[in-house]
């Protein structure tokens, strides 16, 4: 890829996937908005905040939007995520939301390219390892318990929350497990982002002693191939160190970074 290829594919990222809003929204879920900003409020957890782009705000006016949500989910006793993407402006925006309290988490790169690319992977699974699509609360709870054996932390939203996705749009959302036998080792979902070219890839964990073995490629694939059916022609992921050498490997383009910053009440 050269340099205006990548400039391409993240001016196509700005201009379709951002702002990240739900669509359809799921049940427990309140959209308003304040300015720029999109507030997205889950009910049962917390907060999100995005936009496409702040509009020039600099200075004092951007300190007082940053102060409104704060002062809106202390409010509420929710934490709330403001998603930094590398690029966005003003340049001291990760100095400001930091002042305001708000915490920076893990930095992931956005990889972006072409579906067909990953579709035509063949990747070759282990022994024993099937993928299967599922909708069932009893596998997402499955799904839950192999996310918190990797991440050692409670990940019961991914129940509720993905039930809640497929109850709003069945076509909106495909979720994949890997299974040996009866245990879940991987786990991923592909998103249609509505009326956009893209698909966006999520989750992807895996237990530690079936890491290595060729499943997180299958799974990449086997998406990227339902996602190719629905006709879309561009696939984004929000990668982990990790996975993005896989990524890479398999065509897609490192276009900018995003890093959570979380307040806490």
């Amino acid at each position: 890829m050269t340099d205006l290829d990548a400039r391409t594919l993240r001016d196509a990222y700005d201009t379709q996937i951002r702002p990240e809003i739900p669509d359809p929204v799921p049940a427990g879920v309140i959209i308003d908005r304040d300015g720029p900003l999109f507030r997205v409020l889950n009910l049962d957890r917390g907060g999100f905040l995005t936009y496409r782009t702040l509009g020039g705000l600099a200075g004092a006016e951007l300190d007082a939007l940053i102060a409104r949500q704060v002062e809106f989910f202390r409010a509420r006793g929710k934490s709330v995520e403001w998603k930094l993407v590398g690029h966005d402006e003003p340049a001291d925006l990760a100095d400001r939301l930091r002042a305001a309290g708000f915490v920076p988490e893990e930095q992931e790169t956005v990889v972006v390219g072409p579906v067909a690319a990953l579709a035509a992977a063949v990747p070759v699974l282990p022994e024993g390892v099937r993928l299967r699509e599922v909708t069932a609360v009893a596998d997402l709870e499955r799904i839950a318990a192999m996310e918190e054996a990797v991440w050692n932390e409670d990940r019961s939203h991914l129940v509720t929350g993905l039930a809640r996705e497929i109850e709003a749009d069945p076509q909106s959302i495909t979720i994949v497990v890997a299974e040996a036998g009866d245990t879940v080792v991987s786990a991923g979902w592909v998103r249609y982002e509505g009326k956009t070219g893209f698909a966006s890839l999520w989750g992807g964990s895996t237990l530690p002693e079936w890491r290595k073995r060729g499943i997180y490629r299958a799974l990449v694939a086997y998406r990227a191939r339902l996602a190719e059916q629905r006709g879309k022609s561009l696939v984004q992921v929000d990668c982990s160190p990790d996975s993005r050498p896989i990524l890479e490997r398999l065509g897609l383009v490192a276009v900018t970074t995003t890093t959570p910053y979380v307040y806490t009440p």
